[in-house]
């Protein structure tokens, strides 16, 4: 029997071209789910260092990504440290040349605007050449275009592109959405999983929406 992708491998096909990401980042900052991968020709286990920008931790966010999310070649994501001081007269970062400008300016990271964590949900497909701006946040199931600026909220399971990144149109209708975020198939354990993907796989998805409803209802069973 062929064995399951093993989440904890680095490589986890024969090209080499694609790593499994939370087995090569090392920031105490970064979270990254099982079986989300990154895909680059030239150094996929580069991410780290060139695909998260202005990331010091000691800034305090975070990046967050989920489960099974598809990370395209030259996606990146920018750190609240990338921001300038806004508060001002001079967006100049004086501080970080040291010396006697240094001395008389204020600390620089305390001054930068801090809009939170990036976060991006399970099953998130980030196109390439696409960048998530501090703060954003991509729900589950999103697709974001190539060449794309994520600045603000991708509601669940929508397409969006450009830049800015606008709502192009949701991938699903309401309910099969809602079927989809209640079975959270991304959670099933290995063994589970192999039943799901056939159907997870099909263009069928009324099919599928007949399995996402007898799954939820089991998940859900009535109350008296």
């Amino acid at each position: 029997m062929n064995a399951i992708p093993n989440p904890n491998a680095v490589f986890p096909n024969e090209y080499g071209t694609t790593c499994f990401l939370k087995n090569v980042v090392t920031a105490p900052n970064i979270f990254v789910g099982d079986y989300t991968y990154y895909d680059d020709p030239a150094d996929p286990t580069g991410f780290e260092a060139n695909n998260v920008l202005f990331n010091w931790p000691e800034f305090g966010d975070k990046l967050i990504i989920g489960k099974f999310c598809c990370i395209a070649s030259g996606t990146q994501f920018l750190m609240g440290p990338a921001n300038h001081r806004l508060c001002s007269a001079t967006t100049y970062p004086f501080a970080v040349f040291g010396g006697a400008w240094a001395a008389c300016a204020p600390p620089h990271l305390s001054q930068l605007p801090f809009k939170g964590d990036i976060v991006v949900g399970n099953d998130v497909w980030l196109g390439r050449n696409s960048v998530v701006l501090p703060g954003s946040r991509i729900g589950d199931g999103a697709i974001v275009a190539a060449h794309s600026v994520v600045s603000g909220v991708v509601e669940p399971y929508t397409l969006v592109g450009g830049n800015p990144a606008r709502k192009i149109r949701r991938r699903f209708d309401e309910e099969l959405t809602g079927l989809l975020l209640a079975a959270r198939w991304w959670d099933a354990d290995p063994e589970e999983l192999l039943h799901w993907i056939p159907i997870l796989c099909s263009p069928d998805l009324e099919a599928l929406r007949a399995e996402l409803r007898r799954k939820v209802s089991i998940q859900r069973p009535a109350t008296k």
